[in-house]
């Protein structure tokens, strides 16, 4: 059996929603918004949220969360460790942080991804510019 932490991050499911009113930039949390695409539950998007912040502060002051350090952020986050790891693999497999050197970081990765669909769609199904995105 594979132990959660090791498990493969190859890709993760994000819900796509069509109603104009279901967009995140017309949410009042747009952040946590994303996260609920992510993660089913509302308590585990909330914690995706912070974690992310976590990583995100920490990037920013030149002091990167270590891997290491899953301890400690499971005590921050209140949750056990599968369910950390488990958080953690759809948050890597979405493209939204890395972990390279040990470190958790933030990527782009996940920019990238959705434009890249975006302009397949624009140009392979739609015919249209990209450039009109």
């Amino acid at each position: 059996m594979v132990s959660v932490k090791d498990a493969p991050r190859t890709s993760t499911t994000l819900m796509i929603r069509s109603d104009t009113n279901a967009r995140i930039t017309r949410s009042r949390d747009p952040y946590f918004s994303l996260m609920r695409r992510l993660f089913q539950e509302d308590a585990t998007a909330m914690r995706g949220q912070k974690f992310l912040i976590m990583v995100e502060e920490r990037q920013k002051a030149g002091n990167p969360i270590k891997t290491s350090e899953w301890q400690d952020v499971i005590k921050e986050l209140d949750i056990g460790r599968a369910s950390f790891y488990a958080m953690r693999n759809k948050l890597l497999g979405a493209g939204m942080i890395t972990n390279k050197n040990h470190k958790y970081r933030l990527s782009s990765q996940f920019s990238h991804d959705l434009m890249d669909m975006a302009r397949w769609w624009m140009t392979a199904i739609l015919d249209e510019n990209p450039d009109d995105l």
